[in-house]
C-alpha cells in the first residue's frame, strides 16, 4: 500500500499557482508537482494494479503523470527498470523486526503482512516471485534485501546458526510464494452455477482418470487463504523448532 506524500495533495505548496490567489488570480493554473522516481513508481503501480504488467507502457505512464514520455527517462532507464522499481516499492512495505523476542510470532506477522501486500497488489506478484530470480543478489536494490538481512538477524539472535537461518529463510519464502500463487489462481469456471463441481468446471474431467480431484470439489470451492496460511505456518514453524 503506497501512501501519497503530502506534497502530492491538492492544496499543498507545490499545487499552488505562481503567486498567492490574490496575486495570480483565482483562475490561475496550478503548478505540477516535480516529477520524481517515487511519483513515477506510484503512478506505475496504479496502472499495474488496474491493467496488469502487460498494460503498462512508458507512453501510458507519461500520460498518467501528465508528462512528455522522454521526461521519464531522467528518472528511470526503461520499462524493465520501472518493473524492478515496483517490486522494490511493494517490498518496502514488508518489515521484519530483527529484535523481536518472539521469533515465531514475528514470522507469523511477516507472513500475514506479505499475504496482505499480495492481495492488495495481485498483478505485482510475478515481479515479486519470479523476476528476482534473474537478478543476482549483489545487483538487487538494497531495500529488497533488507527483509532477508533482518530475517537472518532475527533467527540468529533466537539461537539458530547462520547457515540454518539461511535455510530457514529459503523454506519460509518458498512456502509463502507457493501459498500466494495457490491463493491467487483462478478456480471458478462458472460463478453462476450453484453446484461446486459445475462452478469449478471439474465435471469436464474424465471420472475414471480424476476421481480424487472431482471428489474434492467442495473443499476446493471453500478455499480459505487465511486459514491455509496459518496451517502451513504451523507445520513450517514446528519443523524450524527442531533446527534451532
Amino acid at each position: 500500500m503506497v501512501t501519497r506524500r503530502s506534497t502530492d495533495r491538492p492544496g499543498s505548496r507545490l499545487w499552488r499557482g505562481r503567486g498567492s490567489a490574490t496575486a495570480a488570480g483565482v483562475g490561475a493554473a496550478p503548478l505540477q508537482a516535480p516529477l520524481s522516481r517515487e511519483r513515477l513508481l506510484t503512478a506505475a503501480l496504479e496502472i499495474v494494479d488496474r491493467d496488469g504488467v502487460d498494460g503498462l507502457s512508458m507512453r501510458q505512464l507519461a500520460r498518467a503523470l501528465g508528462r512528455d514520455p522522454m521526461s521519464l527517462y531522467r528518472h528511470t532507464a526503461d520499462k524493465a527498470a520501472v518493473l524492478d522499481g515496483l517490486a522494490e516499492l511493494v517490498l518496502a512495505e514488508l518489515v521484519v523486526q530483527p529484535d523481536s523476542p518472539d521469533w515465531e510470532g514475528e514470522l507469523r506477522a511477516v507472513a500475514r503482512a506479505f499475504r496482505g501486500l499480495v492481495l492488495a497488489h495481485p498483478n505485482v506478484v510475478p515481479l515479486l516471485v519470479t523476476q528476482p530470480l534473474t537478478t543476482p543478489l549483489s545487483l538487487r536494490p538494497l531495500s529488497t534485501l533488507r527483509p532477508l538481512e533482518d530475517f537472518l538477524e532475527l533467527l540468529i539472535k533466537a539461537g539458530f546458526s547462520a547457515p540454518v537461518a539461511l535455510r530457514a529463510y529459503r523454506s519460509f519464502t518458498g512456502f509463502l510464494y507457493g501459498h500466494v500463487l495457490n491463493e491467487l489462481q483462478a478456480l471458478v469456471d462458472n460463478p453462476d452455477e450453484t453446484d461446486d463441481l459445475l462452478r469449478l468446471g471439474l465435471h469436464r474431467l474424465p471420472v475414471r482418470e480424476f476421481p480424487r480431484l472431482r471428489a474434492l470439489s467442495s473443499a476446493l470451492a471453500r478455499y480459505d487463504g487465511a486459514a491455509e496460511l496459518e496451517q502451513g505456518l504451523d507445520l513450517l514453524l514446528t519443523s524450524l523448532r527442531t533446527l534451532r
